[in-house]
């Protein structure tokens, strides 16, 4: 696997939390990446952190990742936003190093979502 920082990523994900009003997630603590060379056939994007435990023993506040695979780029745009609002609704409100699972993170939610983010930007929305 090779993993490279995403700067153009970061650009799309800052402006989601922004415009969603995401204000749990602290985006300076939150990195996206491209990934290349993995063998799932399935996967779009991951969310990655690390565990509380492991934040004690290294003395770190909660930080995630987002890796973003090689087919993500296949996608259109508003595919693409989908999965990044997906991979955001991951990271919990306590933005503590856990994770929400699928039976938040799911289809319908991340539709309500993406519907929240296209109408909030089309009228130039900030919350």
């Amino acid at each position: 696997m090779k993993y490279e920082e995403a700067p153009d990523l970061q650009v799309r994900m800052n402006e989601v939390v922004k415009i969603l009003g995401l204000n749990h997630i602290y985006t300076d603590r939150v990195k996206c990446f491209r990934s290349y060379g993995s063998s799932t056939k399935r996967t779009l994007a991951r969310c990655h952190t690390i565990g509380k435990l492991m934040q004690k023993t290294i003395g770190v506040k909660a930080h995630y990742a987002i890796e973003f695979l090689e087919k993500f780029e296949k996608l259109p745009k508003n595919e693409q936003d989908k999965v990044i609002i997906h991979e955001l609704m991951h990271i919990p409100k306590t933005f503590g190093g856990g994770f929400r699972q699928h039976d938040f993170v799911c289809e319908e939610n991340v539709d309500l979502m993406y519907e929240k983010f296209q109408d909030f930007k089309e009228k130039g929305y900030l919350i």
